[in-house]
């Protein structure tokens, strides 16, 4: 298990963490800054001056999970993760990951009003005790500072993802004796989808639908980054058509009354650490504006789903997933499908 404390600078999330060493038994400090650290030292300079944060390296992320995995070999656990976690899709990338290792986590956000925050960022810089440690509080101090509004425009997210623990009154003990009860009560657990970590390429099958407007819908999963199509891998003796089908029953409520039709089947080439594999994407018509209102969002695997044009999906998918649907799109309208090869078309 992974106790990840979230919060800004300034919440109490150092001085909980090693309180709570003493609550939570056979538990372990597990620090991902010390993989950013390490990975400023081993990668070229010029890679940072491209990025703000070192969170913003999909190598930091994907190092969150490998450690904690392979930490979770050698102790008991429950990891204590002291670790600020503003940006949503990172959440979801990170959290999902761990839940496809079966790792359950346990989100607590430490909260505390902004004017406290400003006090305690204030008060650590002023206790620096010679001109280098000043030098290197008042850096401390400004980033912190500029971290307040990030941490305000996240709060909303934050509030409803995590168990809060409000700190403005209390000490770094009690706060850890909050953490540690909330533990034991389950409080904070992250009910994302496990979906396991594919080991070669996989099948995946995914179902287009449209509204009046010729808008096609996509939906936004809790276990990952960025939106997708309804759909999901195909299970192992199961017809590809027939999981599209399943998998827009089971995360959408929409029962399909035909089989869809084909529009593009592609390759997809291995990317390391991804193994690739074929991607189907089938036309599952048009749904009624009744159909639309009873859509479901199973809280545990999707957060949102949408409408889009054309243009407003190229802003919103990754760029393999949007010229999957640009060409799915060419094929609805000819009324024939696309063989495609790494998003190219063949024969």
């Amino acid at each position: 298990m992974i106790v990840w404390l979230n919060g800004t600078f300034g919440a109490g999330k150092t001085t909980a963490a090693q309180e709570l060493l003493d609550l939570l038994p056979g538990s372990t400090l597990y620090d991902p800054e010390l993989l950013g650290s390490g990975l400023r030292l081993m990668l070229p300079a010029k890679r940072f001056e491209e990025i703000d944060d070192y969170q913003d390296l999909p190598a930091w992320r994907r190092l969150v999970v490998d450690t904690a995995g392979a930490l979770l070999t050698e102790v008991p656990g429950p990891l204590i993760t002291p670790m600020t976690l503003l940006r949503q899709e990172y959440r979801d990338e990170i959290f999902g990951a761990l839940a496809a290792r079966r790792i359950p986590v346990r989100h607590v956000l430490l909260h505390a009003e902004e004017t406290i925050l400003r006090a305690r960022i204030a008060h650590r810089a002023d206790a620096a005790e010679d001109t280098e440690a000043a030098e290197a509080a008042a850096s401390t101090r400004r980033w912190s500072l500029e971290h307040l509004g990030p941490y305000a425009d996240a709060l909303s997210w934050l509030q409803g993802d995590a168990h809060v623990v409000d700190t403005t009154r209390l000490t770094p003990r009690q706060t850890a004796e909050r953490v540690a009860e909330a533990v034991r009560t389950g409080a904070g657990a992250c009910d994302i989808v496990q979906t396991p970590e594919p080991t070669a390429e996989t099948l995946a099958a995914g179902v287009l639908l449209f509204d009046d407007q010729d808008r096609v819908l996509l939906v936004d999963p809790t276990y990952k980054a960025g939106w997708e199509f309804p759909g999901g891998i195909v299970e192992r003796g199961e017809a590809p058509v027939h999981a599209g089908v399943r998998e827009v029953a089971e995360e959408l409520g929409i029962e399909l009354p035909r089989a869809p039709r084909l529009l593009v089947l592609d390759w997809e080439a291995p990317k390391p650490p991804g193994f690739g594999g074929m991607r189907l994407l089938y036309d599952g018509g048009t749904l009624t504006d009744d159909r639309i209102s009873k859509l479901l969002l199973p809280g545990s695997e999707l957060r949102d789903w949408r409408f889009v044009t054309e243009t407003e999906a190229e802003k919103m998918l990754p760029p393999v997933r949007w010229n999957r649907l640009r060409w799915a799109l060419r094929a609805r309208e000819q009324g024939c499908p696309l063989h495609l090869e790494a998003g190219v078309p063949v024969g």
